[in-house]
């Protein structure tokens, strides 16, 4: 590992704990039995620039945030995170652009996450229209700010980006 990619995942990670410490509930919206935290997706989109590795431990370190301040089911959502960041982190180093992942990254996001509040007792509409679709919004609205994020701070950072 590069001084540069611990660095920067460094920062992502911490930046994936203080949101849902911060915002989690706050800086939300929710619509029962769904809820979301405004860029709560960014610090793992950002991440899937860096690396594998690195999306998927500042995956991680989302749903820590979330379990200490949301409770298990929230935490649970957001382990989802570390699965999609893998994914996207894997497609941008086969030389997909980051757009391109982040597209490719939403329909595991909201599946996902969709599948993982079923043992919590939610049904199949409560889980998949609710959850599922409220995900892929969420998703929408995250990989924007993400976008945003990265095309100003790139020139400073120089991370990879190629454009397929």
């Amino acid at each position: 590992m590069k001084a540069k990619e611990i660095t920067v995942g460094g920062l992502l990670a911490a930046l994936a704990l203080v949101i849902p410490l911060a915002f989690g509930g706050v800086l939300g919206i929710v619509i029962p039995p769904f809820s979301a935290t405004l860029a709560s997706h960014v610090p793992v989109m950002l991440a899937m620039v860096v690396s594998p590795a690195t999306a998927v431990f500042v995956g991680l370190v989302s749903a820590l945030g979330f379990l200490i301040k949301l409770g298990p089911v929230i935490a649970a959502r957001a382990a989802v995170h570390a699965v999609f960041g893998y994914v996207g982190a894997k497609m941008i180093q086969r030389g997909y652009s980051f757009p391109v992942a982040l597209a490719a990254a939403l329909p595991i996001h909201a599946g996902l996450e969709a599948l993982v509040v079923m043992p919590f007792g939610f049904d199949f509409y409560k889980a998949f229209v609710v959850v599922g679709v409220g995900t892929m919004i969420h998703h929408v609205i995250d990989s924007a700010i993400a976008l945003a994020v990265f095309y100003a701070l790139n020139p400073i950072l120089k991370l990879k980006t190629i454009q397929h």
